[in-house]
């Protein structure tokens, strides 16, 4: 058996109905309740719909039994602040535009901006400065990197000895004898060869870094198996004439300083 919730429609549908006679049948009537229609204010939207909103009457406001307050939209008694003080006077004439003034209101910050750029190239310079001076040679170095020699002081087959980078320098005045030998060499059979005319530009004189090429002792001058050379007392190493390694150990000739002529008789090395 199944039941049902008591309904108006249900019991209609579910009421019994005589065999044969369906019209006698009367269904009971649902009402249903009426619609209610709610208006939506329209908006407004134009000048003048708006201008219905607007206050017709000045209203006031009771504030005490004998008197009212006026209350006013529009209030022409009070001050408006002014701040002409605070404003350049490039952009106080209301009617300019502001391209006209401006060139004359962006020259100080131009003003400004220039200045620190060149306060930081002159900062920049002196960091770099002062970082190039310090990966630099020093100025005692500097001062002794380049040395004036007056030949004319050196007589003709003596050597003087010059101290030129901390290195003692060989500077010899040779005869016509010795440059003769030096260029008789057969340049075939040195360890080292080179022509005596690519060791000295002027055949008068000699000029050679006096350190050893093999560990670095200083050789004597005029010393050694061959005529106007120089000898190593270390590990007998001997050199001609001309600088060129003959006899020993050391594998290269003495080496050749740059130098250059200012005239005749005065060369500068370095």
């Amino acid at each position: 058996m199944i039941s049902l919730p008591k309904s108006s429609i249900i019991q209609a549908a579910v009421k019994a109905v005589p065999r044969g006679n369906l019209l006698s049948v009367s269904l009971p009537t649902i009402s249903t309740p009426s619609k209610i229609t709610v208006e939506h204010p329209a908006k407004k939207l134009t000048s003048f719909s708006l201008s219905q909103n607007l206050v017709r009457t000045v209203p006031s406001v009771s504030t005490s039994l004998s008197g009212t307050t006026q209350v006013r939209f529009a209030h022409t008694d009070l001050k408006v602040p002014d701040f002409s003080a605070y404003r350049r006077d490039q952009v106080k004439k209301a009617d300019s535009q502001s391209g006209q003034s401006d060139a004359e209101r962006k020259l100080t910050s131009y003003l400004v901006v220039g200045a620190g750029a060149v306060a930081c190239v002159y900062s920049a310079k002196a960091i770099v400065r002062g970082i190039v001076s310090n990966l630099s040679f020093a100025a005692d170095a500097l001062a002794i990197s380049k040395v004036e020699i007056k030949l004319g002081d050196i007589p003709e087959g003596r050597n003087v000895t010059i101290t030129w980078r901390g290195k003692p320098l060989f500077v010899k005045h040779r005869t016509e004898e010795e440059i003769a030998t030096e260029a008789a060499v057969d340049i075939s059979q040195l360890r080292d060869p080179q022509p005596d005319s690519e060791r000295a530009s002027n055949p008068k004189y000699l000029i050679l870094i006096g350190v050893c090429t093999h560990l670095g002792c200083v050789p004597i001058a005029e010393a050694g198996d061959f005529s106007g050379g120089y000898f190593c007392p270390c590990h007998g190493s001997h050199y001609d004439g001309s600088g060129r390694i003959r006899k020993g150990p050391a594998p290269l000739n003495l080496e050749v300083p740059h130098y250059e002529y200012l005239d005749d008789t005065t060369v500068v090395v370095g």
